[in-house]
């Protein structure tokens, strides 16, 4: 099938920041998701927090976990629209890569710890890690993604409005077009994100128990769900024991709640664009709002699921715990190796040696901190606060 006139075009896409010839089996896009799969930050997601830490729960989402069910969502979703599913999947993929150990409390330490040095936020992380950090090729630095990959990646959440100082000069180098909004594709991985995340961390809230089947009642979307799937349970002749029936009861209302939001997103998304009529690409990034959205009603009862996880999940108090200790590890690690980044090991003890100021040295200190699976931060901070654990 031809696809749709506002689908990106690989035949020519913008380019690479450093050339390469083409490869003659596979699409841009298609290359630029390898890549992304087989780089060391795609695999250091494994063991990154999404909301519990590693050690919590070998069943419950890490990074990596929610990144393809994130990509899932969304592919899904571009074959629905008649989009490009490669380069939607590579967006989705690689959307998390800044991400910091320990999640949203990893990245409120580090980006608290550098703000007499800049500003740090996980989506211009994540463009560092695969224009800069990623050392893979002997050619370059980074993973040489299409602008097409980097503009998605970058620009996935709408136009960056206050860039970073480290954004504003990559953007000399590299025009992103930072005020635009990204293609449909990028579009399409940034609200498969919402839809992926509100369910599975209402699936691992409960599972926790931190919730339970019962506090989903009231939440929008969420509590019609598990009144059908409480509904449909009711009706079968089944020898499941209660705990099994519960269980089963939970994956159907979180499977029909994300139908519900996917359903919702290609409704709404179909008649925005045949409002706008789209001819391009471009004509999708210049226009005045994005085109991938829920419907208004949709777009309200998604707040009140942000809501209710917040202030029954994110803000529970055992959650709470782990953050506030996570917090103290991003620290007190970033205090420790910024005063003496001669405590960083090889590769990142020469890049600090070689920054030319205090800002650029702390920066080093940043990158190695992002870098950190959960793990590997609880024993960096051992080793440097615990005499019995060798260096």
């Amino acid at each position: 099938m031809k696809p749709a006139p506002y689908a990106v075009n690989a035949r020519p896409t913008r380019g690479r920041f450093h050339a390469e010839p083409e490869a003659t089996t596979r699409s841009p896009w298609q290359r630029d998701r390898d890549r992304v799969i087989h780089s060391s930050g795609f695999r250091r997601l494994q063991y990154k927090t999404q909301v519990f830490v590693n050690h919590e729960g070998d069943f419950f989402r890490t990074r990596l976990t929610h990144s393809l069910e994130v990509a899932q969502i969304a592919r899904s979703m571009a074959r629905h629209l008649n989009v490009d599913e490669d380069i939607t999947e590579a967006i989705a993929l690689a959307h998390d890569l800044g991400h910091t150990p320990f999640g949203h409390a990893g990245e409120e330490a580090l980006a608290a710890a550098m703000k007499p040095w800049g500003e740090f936020d996980h989506n211009t992380q994540a463009l560092r890690q695969v224009t800069m950090l990623e050392h893979r090729y002997l050619q370059f630095d980074g993973l040489n993604l299409t602008w097409e990959t980097l503009e998605g990646l970058v620009k996935h959440n709408g136009p960056v409005t206050h860039p970073s100082a480290w954004l504003r000069e990559h953007d000399t180098h590299f025009c992103l077009e930072l005020g635009s909004f990204a293609s449909v594709e990028a579009q399409l991985a940034a609200l498969a994100d919402d839809i992926a995340y509100h369910g599975h961390d209402l699936d691992d809230g409960i599972k926790s128990g931190l919730l339970s089947l019962d506090d989903l009642v009231d939440v929008p979307v969420a509590g019609e769900a598990l009144r059908e799937a409480r509904a449909l349970a009711a009706t079968l002749t089944d020898t499941a024991t209660p705990v099994a029936l519960e269980q089963r009861i939970r994956h159907e209302t979180v499977r029909r709640l994300i139908h519900r939001l996917v359903s919702d997103v290609l409704r709404q998304t179909a008649l925005n664009l045949t409002t706008l009529a789209p001819q391009s690409a471009d004509d999708v990034r210049h226009a005045d709002r994005p085109v991938v959205t829920f419907s208004p009603a949709m777009h309200e009862a998604n707040q009140g699921i942000r809501t209710f996880l917040f202030a029954r999940l994110y803000r529970h108090w055992k959650v709470n715990r782990m953050s506030h200790k996570a917090k103290r590890v991003v620290t007190e690690l970033f205090d420790t190796l910024g005063a003496s980044p001669g405590l960083l090991p090889d590769g990142w003890n020469e890049q600090s040696r070689a920054a030319p100021d205090e800002t650029a040295r702390r920066r080093v200190v940043a990158d190695y901190l992002a870098s950190m699976t959960d793990r590997f931060a609880m024993e960096e901070h051992r080793r440097l606060t615990d005499l019995s654990v060798p260096g």
